[in-house]
């Protein structure tokens, strides 16, 4: 007869096991990011300065919202909710993120569908193709900077040579192209990121499937649409979560390509400026929190919608 206690105990020592092996880890984690996001939140209802890290007061959502009535009867409205450098920060991330990481995904699939395939030297050209991807982003941003200048820059004195500039633009000090500048370099250094896991989602397709399709005589767009797109979809979803939480918080690139100008000032930018420069040490404490809000709603919707669409495909 099955004894089912000695089935029980096990579980629970495997359990107990599991959690002795985790428990470092999630020591770990609590130390360098739990910890440090829970003082950050508890900062931004504070006034804490700088100068002043241990002795700030409670003051409430003040630093998030603050309403003012003044001797004349007027009232103002004051905090990061209605201050317009912080939205103007918020929209340009948001803009960046969608459109970098848009750009990031169709190339990225479609240089893992190349290195998919089987050619002599692919191993390679897989190597070669993570170079952007291994350059550390301040020599990336500084390579671009010099490539990018509007007197001596390789870009520009190749776009004058063909006729399509009359003279040199200053890409990344210009309000117009300042944006398209940190694109251009972001999507470069970041889609070779892209192409990897893209790649990893495609070697996890059995090639009976397309072995039956070329049979059959099926279109390669169709296998594409019908075939590749939906199996690969999974991995194409956590490599947009990963993309998307780096593309949110984006700082080092910014900070060191462009002159920290309205146009390319994002929401870890403005946070910074305000955490060390203005010594406003609270108020960029509530901005950061903010920034930590956004990611998580950001990046929820976007599991949610994929799981949507998922268990919609599944019910047709």
């Amino acid at each position: 007869m099955f004894d089912f206690s000695k089935e029980l105990d096990l579980e629970a020592q495997r359990r107990r096991a599991a959690f002795y092996f985790l428990a470092p880890m999630i020591i770990a984690l609590f130390c360098v990011a739990a910890w440090p996001l829970l003082r950050t939140i508890y900062f931004s209802f504070t006034d804490t300065s700088l100068t002043n890290l241990y002795g700030g007061e409670w003051i409430g959502f003040d630093n998030y919202l603050q309403r003012r009535e003044l001797s004349s009867g007027r009232v103002i409205w004051r905090g990061t909710l209605v201050d317009p450098a912080w939205w103007n920060a918020v929209w340009n991330t948001v803009r960046f993120s969608v459109i970098s990481v848009f750009f990031e995904t169709v190339f990225g699939l479609g240089i893992a569908l190349v290195l998919n395939a089987e050619f002599r030297g692919r191993g390679w050209v897989r190597a070669a193709i993570l170079i952007p991807w291994a350059i550390p982003t301040i020599v990336s941003a500084k390579m671009w900077a010099w490539m990018l200048n509007d007197q001596f820059g390789i870009i520009n004195d190749i776009l004058v040579r063909i006729g399509i500039l009359e003279r040199g633009i200053a890409w990344t000090a210009s309000i117009d192209t300042a944006m398209t500048a940190v694109l251009i370099v972001d999507i470069w250094k970041t889609t070779p990121f892209m192409a990897l896991l893209c790649l990893a989602g495609l070697q996890m397709i059995p090639r009976d499937i397309y072995e039956a399709a070329k049979i059959d005589g099926v279109h390669p767009l169709k296998v594409f649409w019908k075939i590749t797109l939906p199996l690969v979809r999974p991995a194409l979803m956590v490599a947009v979560i990963f993309r998307m939480l780096d593309a949110l918080r984006i700082f080092d690139l910014i900070y060191v390509l462009t002159p920290n100008s309205k146009a390319t000032k994002t929401m870890s930018v403005i946070s910074r400026e305000n955490l060390i420069d203005f010594d406003k040490f609270a108020y960029g404490s509530a901005q950061s929190t903010l920034l930590f809000a956004i990611i998580a709603i950001f990046v929820s919707l976007y599991i949610w919608l994929g799981k949507v669409n998922l268990s919609g495909e599944g019910n047709q």
